[in-house]
């Protein structure tokens, strides 16, 4: 027995040496791109732990490097979420919306914390055309990832992630940099660099299969495979450059975070850069823009981060965005094409919205049948006409927009384009803003204006409600089931006569009436947003949710309550005063609760919509808190009223200490600034916030 479990002991140990060997040399090769053996060495490494493993299967774990070639299919992912949530960027396309970045945050910093920046110190990296996911490791060992999805909720696709081999199963300890936290989530992008998505479409191509389009459709539809050995079959690769919560270490500047993460065993981003000032940025952009063809992956622009974390935290995010990076985008691929018709289409604002429908073309592998004209001073600008010859781009890449007219192969006897003086659909007589170029229907029953009302309603920023899409509306409204958001919830009612309509079955409508009965109880701040009310966006409806806690509440605000609230201003608070004050918007609100819509109340919500007890304070937090994230800890501040800043200063009203809490806690002590323990600060909030 004794001989035995010596065996055992060796076999085990063996399989170890040959596990961390494999890990060693897949890191030299994916993330250095220094391999240090042969392929025929690493193989025979492979194939002796691929022996272990199968004369005794216990050996096997999820992340063996035999395991790269992905398991069982499985029937469906579960739920990822964000912690804190994925942002996107906002977009620059020249050198003046760069500065203008610039510009905005050092007035940002000015206004609330009264801080002169001349300017800030970046890190440039390029931005790979890839699909965002977030990856967790705990203990140092790869533990789960998941998809972007909304930013706050993606799709779990941990068993596909295992299968790159880019990602590191086990992060290194580095001998001259920090060990690895017990707790990190990393981000990045997963992508097919240029010689992966040749040799994939050659492959598809002898065995008669459908091409992918471009490196990223491949990329993302790779990853949101239910079988993982086919995400093992494809050539993905990872680029990390970000990271979520991190328990353990804290890090000071976004190139300390990319060497230190390189240090660990991350591969990061490619070829990126810290600059001293814009003038580098600007210079290293034309660097990218220049070698972006010969580069082995393909990338659409550059990504440009303030580099300092205390200043990164001090501005803060929108709902969508970060105020302390922007991507920079390349000048996008052009080509022409014939401008057929122009329509006109009416959004849920009743704004109206000429559409040139375009011959249709391929544009960097997209294609592209139309583009918006905007309004009619874009129209008449460019004076775009039926019959033109024009130069279309998708604008980053993405968006497909007419850059100019041909002139001289402009057909004779074009007439000049002017939008309607009455509604297309109702018939409705239009009429212009007087401080906007839009032309809208004012009739709030207005097919269009309800069509596209739903859709925004029912949408993955709003309610949320999958399956009710714009065919699926079309056809509710076309039958006449659903004149307005509540009749959507009263469905179930006549999901008999919904199942003639030809394309449902059972399972369509049953699908639906459960995702209508699970957005009942989605968060206040989506309902906010869904209501369609003109000026209010994502964040600012999250704004409003956290400052007055029901929708009871807001609509029986007033306006210097509103004006109080720093993202508010005249405009912004009359539209929201009159969407309240109309008539149909009230109906259509009680309708809602009537048919049982609950909207979660945020975690955080002031007793009273005027009780800001905080106001005019700044915080500083500090340590690690066990009872909550620093983000959340954040948005309660807020709540009341108050900021957090990154730093302590004489500015600085308190101090939230948690564990290990370090120099900003002997710094506020030295300037008198009371400082708070976390249970202190926990009773503050129970005293001033409802539970």
């Amino acid at each position: 027995m004794n001989s035995q479990k010596n065996i055992s002991d060796e076999i085990r140990s063996k399989a170890d040496q040959l596990t961390n060997q494999l890990h060693h040399h897949n890191y030299r090769y994916y993330s250095l791109d220094n391999p240090i053996i042969s392929d025929t060495e690493y193989d025979r490494l492979m194939r002796e732990l691929q022996l272990l493993e199968s004369a005794h299967p216990s050996l096997v774990t999820p992340n063996s490097p035999t395991q790269r070639v992905g398991v069982e299919p499985i029937e469906g992912f579960g739920e990822f979420i964000h912690d804190p949530p994925m942002r996107s960027l906002e977009n620059a396309l020249n050198e003046e919306e760069v500065q203008s970045f610039e510009a905005r945050a050092r007035r940002y910093l000015k206004q609330k914390y009264n801080h002169e920046i001349e300017h800030f110190e970046y890190v440039v990296e390029p931005k790979i055309d890839g699909s965002a996911v977030d990856i967790i490791y705990r203990e140092e060992i790869f533990d789960s990832g998941g998809t972007r999805g909304d930013g706050r909720q993606g799709e779990n696709i941990t068993e596909n992630l295992r299968t790159i081999e880019d990602i590191p199963y086990r992060l290194i300890s580095s001998k001259n940099g920090p060990p690895p936290p017990r707790y990190l989530t990393i981000r990045g992008e997963v992508y097919i660099d240029r010689d992966g998505f040749f040799k994939l479409n050659q492959a598809r191509e002898a065995a008669s299969e459908a091409l992918f389009a471009n490196p990223r459709n491949a990329a993302a539809g790779t990853l949101r495979q239910l079988n993982p050995k086919v995400t093992a079959s494809r050539p993905l690769r990872v680029s990390l450059y970000s990271v979520g919560k991190v328990d353990g270490f804290e890090f000071e500047s976004q190139s300390q975070l990319l060497e230190t993460l390189s240090g660990w065993g991350v591969p990061v981003s490619p070829g990126w850069r810290k600059c001293k000032n814009l003038d580098e940025v600007f210079h290293r952009y034309k660097d990218y823009l220049t070698g972006r063809e010969s580069l082995p992956f393909e990338i659409d622009g550059m990504v440009i981060k303030i580099n300092s974390f205390e200043l990164q935290r001090d501005l803060g995010d929108t709902s969508r965005a970060p105020r302390w990076a922007i991507a920079y985008k390349f000048p996008p691929k052009q080509d022409h094409t014939i401008v057929e018709d122009i329509i006109v289409q009416v959004g849920r604002t009743g704004v109206l919205t000429p559409v040139a429908i375009l011959r249709p073309l391929r544009i960097g592998g997209v294609e592209v049948s139309r583009a918006t004209l905007h309004n009619q001073n874009e129209v008449d600008r460019k004076d775009v006409r039926v019959g033109d010859t024009v130069v279309i781009q998708r604008a980053g890449d993405v968006i497909p927009e007419i850059v100019a007219i041909v002139r001289d192969k402009r057909p004779a006897g074009t007439r000049k384009f002017k939008i309607p003086k009455t509604c297309p659909i109702c018939k409705t007589k239009a009429v212009r803003d007087e401080d906007e170029s839009a032309v809208r229907c004012p009739n709030p029953v207005c097919d269009a204006v309800l069509r596209e009302g739903l859709r925004h309603f029912a949408s993955r920023g709003a309610m949320d409600i999958e399956g009710l899409g714009e065919k699926v509306v079309n056809q509710l409204v076309d039958e006449g089931f659903v004149k307005e958001p509540g009749d959507l919830f009263e469905l179930k009612e006549h999901r008999n006569k919904i199942l003639e309509i030809k394309g449902w079955k059972e399972k369509k409508i049953d699908n639906l009436l459960a995702a209508l009965e699970e957005a009942k109880g989605q968060p206040l701040y989506r309902l906010i947003f869904g209501l369609g009310i003109r000026h209010v966006g994502a964040h600012l409806a999250e704004v409003l949710a956290t400052r007055f806690g029901s929708i009871d509440a807001l609509s029986q605000t007033n306006k210097e309550r509103l004006m109080d609230i720093h993202e508010v201003g005249p405009q912004v608070a009359e539209s929201i005063i009159s969407f309240f004050e109309d008539e149909r918007s009230r109906q259509t609100l009680a309708n809602l609760l009537a048919a049982g819509l609950t909207p979660a109340i945020p975690d955080i919500s002031v007793k009273d919509a005027g009780d800001v007890p905080f106001a005019g304070k700044t915080f500083v937090l500090t340590g690690t808190l066990s009872s909550c994230s620093r983000g959340e800890a954040k948005v309660a501040i807020e709540a009341l009223g108050g900021r957090v800043a990154g730093t302590v200063s004489k500015k600085t009203d308190f101090v939230v200490a948690g564990e290990n809490p370090g120099s900003k806690r002997t710094k506020a002590e030295n300037l008198d600034i009371p400082v708070w323990d976390e249970d202190v600060f926990k009773q503050i909030l129970m005293e001033k916030l409802i539970p």
